[in-house]
């Protein structure tokens, strides 16, 4: 259940948004390694966001995902995420900031309950 929330200061026309999003959720889904349909993809524009003191194009994502998270994928992630921004949004790739964790599965809720409630019940 992969939770991405992408923050960019690069304004897109309104036409753009939604298609430079459900590009985003196919290719997170690509990178991470899990189905589309699993994914809960937020994407805010920022003006005030900065990175290094300034107003230049940044981003900041976060990526929540369960079981999958680990050094190796974050540096495969990072590199992956960094191209597409750059060529997407125009962000170089030291312009921003990118997480990567893992909180847990008790710690995800999903249909009223957690997902390790739901694994548990599943068995």
């Amino acid at each position: 259940m992969p939770l991405l929330t992408l923050i960019t200061n690069v304004k897109l026309e309104d036409a753009q948004v939604r298609p430079f999003v459900s590009e985003f959720s196919k290719k997170a889904s690509e990178v991470i390694g899990k189905p589309e349909a699993e994914f809960s993809v937020d994407f805010t524009y920022n003006p005030y966001l900065t990175f290094g003191g300034t107003f230049e194009p940044a981003i900041r994502l976060h990526v929540m995902s369960l079981w999958n998270t680990n050094a190796e994928n974050s540096v495969k992630w990072s590199k992956a995420f960094s191209e597409f921004f750059t060529e997407k949004l125009g962000v170089p790739n030291n312009r921003g900031h990118m997480s990567f964790i893992d909180p847990g599965d008790a710690f995800i809720g999903f249909k009223g309950t957690s997902v390790a409630a739901l694994v548990a019940a599943s068995k």
